[in-house]
């Protein structure tokens, strides 16, 4: 089976290295960078293919000859390569991460016979999974809440921060405006509000603050409170709120020495060495899905814990992990034939299937990414 993964970012390269280990697919990697495609030289049979990915109809064109396709290109770009694989009838799994409503292409995947399973990620992709089989259990649901992050084990001043995707696509965190449901109300505050301190046995104290990522959960998901809290260490709030509101994150161009220059792309180019993963670098994922509800006249909850670190022995960050191997699994479950709902599917509906999910979970176990589930009386 022919795979084409779209972005050799640290994601893109890491997955396409998971699919590669199988004889069953032959797997190519797109990518207008050069030193990402040569990072993927690693003695496993992946073709690379350098393409300026930022055209559509080239993008059609490129993915024509290849059976399903793993698109993990900067969030910017999301919604237009999406479309441009669905009009070329292959199926797709998307790690994306863009701002746009992905449900006006569901029908032009339905008409082409496209399966195509969108924010498949760590959160959103395996927390929207874990929330919407958690719903599927309960008779009614109340609350569902995910507190989500990625953090380098070693905090180093002055952001106690490091990413292993764009930048660009972090900042989206801070300036996004974050929906929440409240008391069966849509509410929309600022990204970086409501912060709270949350302890969490592998990490310490971390704060959690109101982000967008709550996706399409606000109107699948039928629950009176539905909240998405992304994880930091303490103190970095107030930093990415000075910055957003001195204007560093803006996108409208601003003159400075007769050029016009949007603050955003200059501040993402001073960031990224301060936040780029460096060799020996340690990062960890921490996450908890909490869901409340009711069955058969008991009020239970159910949680979902992960921790995850740097993989010595791969070498794969743990972001990537968490992120790029829930793509290949839902990759993997296509392939299968497990997972067959044509159209754009959020992955909250992989959660409605119980089988699917087993074979999600136990796909990651198996590359060491383990969830902890705990069920109890409330």
């Amino acid at each position: 089976m022919k795979v084409i993964i779209l972005g050799a970012g640290l994601v893109g390269g890491p997955m396409a290295k998971d699919l590669a280990a199988e004889d069953r697919f032959d797997v190519s990697e797109a990518d207008i960078n050069e030193g990402a495609l040569k990072r993927l030289e690693c003695g496993l049979p992946i073709r690379t293919v350098q393409a300026d990915l930022s055209d559509p109809a080239d993008v059609s064109r490129l993915v024509e000859g290849y059976d399903i396709v793993i698109s993990a290109v900067p969030g910017f770009m999301g919604y237009r390569t999406l479309e441009a694989v669905i009009r070329a009838g292959r199926n797709v799994v998307d790690i994306a991460f863009f701002p746009e409503d992905p449900f006006p292409l569901d029908d032009l995947a339905k008409e082409r016979g496209v399966v195509a399973i969108m924010d498949c990620g760590v959160a959103p992709g395996m927390s929207n999974i874990l929330t919407g089989y958690a719903d599927n259990l309960l008779d009614a649901t109340e609350t569902a809440i995910t507190y989500v992050g990625g953090l380098p084990l070693i905090r180093e001043w002055p952001y106690d921060y490091k990413a292993v995707f764009s930048p660009v696509d972090v900042i989206e965190e801070y300036t996004r405006p974050a929906r929440y449901v409240e008391n069966g109300v849509m509410v929309v505050k600022p990204a970086l509000s409501d912060p709270e301190l949350i302890h969490f046995p592998e990490a310490g104290t971390l704060e959690a603050f109101n982000s967008d990522g709550l996706r399409t959960m606000a109107t699948t998901i039928k629950a009176p409170n539905l909240k998405e809290k992304t994880l930091r260490y303490p103190g970095h709030i107030e930093k990415m709120a000075v910055l957003r509101e001195t204007g560093f994150f803006s996108r409208e161009p601003v003159e400075i020495g007769g050029r016009m220059i949007r603050p955003l792309d200059f501040t993402a180019k001073l960031l990224f060495p301060k936040w780029e993963m460096r060799e020996g670098d340690i990062d960890m994922t921490i996450m908890r899905v909490i869901v409340e509800g009711t069955r058969g006249g008991e009020r239970l909850r159910y949680t979902y814990d992960l921790f995850d670190r740097f993989d010595k022995k791969t070498g794969v960050h743990s972001m990537a992990r968490t992120t790029g191997y829930t793509a290949t699994m839902a990759l993997r479950m296509i392939a299968g034939g497990l997972y067959t709902r044509t159209g754009v599917s959020a992955p909250e509906y992989i959660g409605k299937q119980p089988e699917c999910v087993a074979f999600m979970l136990e796909g990651l176990g198996e590359r060491g990414v383990v969830y902890r589930e705990t069920v109890e009386s409330i």
